[in-house]
Formats: C-alpha cells, structure tokens, sequence
C-alpha cells in the first residue's frame, strides 16, 4: 500500500507542475522564443518546432532526474 500512496504523490506533483507550466508559460520570457526553435508561417500554414526549448528542458530534466538518483 505505501508504494501505491508513494506512486499517487509522484503523480500528483507532475499534474501540478504541467498545471503550474499551462499557467505560467505565457509569462515566462524566452520560452519558445530561443534560437533554434522553428517557426514558418505561410499563408494558410503554420509550422512550429521547439527544437531549442526541447532540448533545453530535456538538459534541466536529465540534471533533476540525476540528482534524484543519487539518493
């Protein structure tokens, strides 16, 4: 029961960070706007890759997941 409860916690603290990043997103500067995120809009197309931002996050999540296994 304790790894369910533990699991639920876990769960619950992701949904209040994607909550907190729907939120807080439009207010944050340079999200989305770095070099190297694409962005190609023609008439009647629109075409947006973060590719920057992505791997930014995926640098800062890989530093949070490393530090978290070290316990």
């Amino acid at each position: 029961m304790q790894e369910i409860g533990k699991t639920l916690i876990i769960f619950g603290v992701i949904l209040i960070g994607i909550g907190a990043y729907l939120i807080f997103m439009p207010k944050i500067p340079l999200i989305g706007k770095l070099p190297g995120d694409f962005y190609i809009q023609k008439k009647s197309f629109t075409f947006y890759f973060p590719l920057a931002t992505c791997i930014l996050a995926s640098i800062i999540l890989s530093f949070i997941f490393y530090l978290w296994n070290r316990k």
